[in-house]
């Protein structure tokens, strides 16, 4: 199929993709970075935080792939203070931090572009939160949003890229939808967490990538993807044009 508007579902990234993660994590990690005294500016850059917890993300989900993701951000708060020589934060600290998630913004666009889209497509979410917390961001800055169906991290008992919860999305949208595998586009940011993974399990996708995010893309390697835009309101614009 060579057009957008010839799929029948949208399996979506929410963090990063229609929640602005980036900026909602940093502005979470503000009161630990008011300890940074004198410490060299370019430890804190915008890039070397992202890059420092996306590894420590990474490992924490690996060894702990059924840990609830507040929990597992909780967890990993004390060891980015660590890798960033400030001082131990509270463990009260530790669960604010966690519980950051339903704060984090929506993009701009995003709510607009959901409702244009949901005219054409189911739309299902692939997230690797858990249920409570993508409850109180899709009650906050996803105005309420009705997705067809809400898949977690916490359902499946694994985190992206873990291919299990691609598998059960895929059996799960075939049973509730009839939709078969080459008839959805994985809609995500992330190469990492997102379009690799889609592909090896026979899924096309669509690529957002967000000016300036970097969570999830290594410049290094080849970028996959069948589709390619900015914001989610192009792609929203581009269904239309295809229609």
């Amino acid at each position: 199929m060579s057009r957008l508007a010839d799929y029948r579902l949208l399996c979506f990234d929410v963090y990063g993709t229609l929640i602005d993660w980036e900026t909602g994590l940093l502005a979470a990690l503000q009161p630990l970075l008011t300890n940074k005294g004198s410490h060299d500016d370019d430890t804190f850059s915008r890039a070397h935080l992202l890059a420092i917890y996306q590894e420590l993300e990474s490992e924490q989900q690996r060894l702990t792939p059924d840990m609830p993701y507040p929990d597992l951000l909780a967890t990993i708060h004390p060891q980015l203070a660590a890798r960033l020589d400030l001082p131990a934060p509270s463990e009260t600290d530790n669960q604010r931090f966690g519980e950051s998630i339903g704060t984090w913004p929506a993009f701009p666009d995003t709510v607009d572009a959901l409702h244009r889209l949901s005219q054409h497509f189911k739309l299902v979410v692939l997230s690797n939160v858990d249920r409570a917390s993508f409850a109180r961001s899709n009650a906050g800055s996803l105005r309420g949003f009705r997705f067809d169906r809400i898949i977690t991290a916490q359902d499946v008992g694994s985190y992206k890229p873990d291919l299990r919860n691609f598998e059960y999305m895929k059996v799960t949208v075939e049973r509730e939808f009839g939709v078969k595998a080459g008839e959805i586009l994985q809609t995500a940011q992330s190469q990492f967490h997102d379009h690799r993974p889609a592909r090896e399990v026979g899924i096309r996708s669509v690529w957002i990538e967000r000016p300036g995010a970097t969570m999830g893309n290594c410049s290094t390697e080849e970028a996959i993807f069948d589709w390619r835009f900015e914001t989610l309101g192009d792609m929203a614009d581009a269904l239309t044009r295809d229609e």
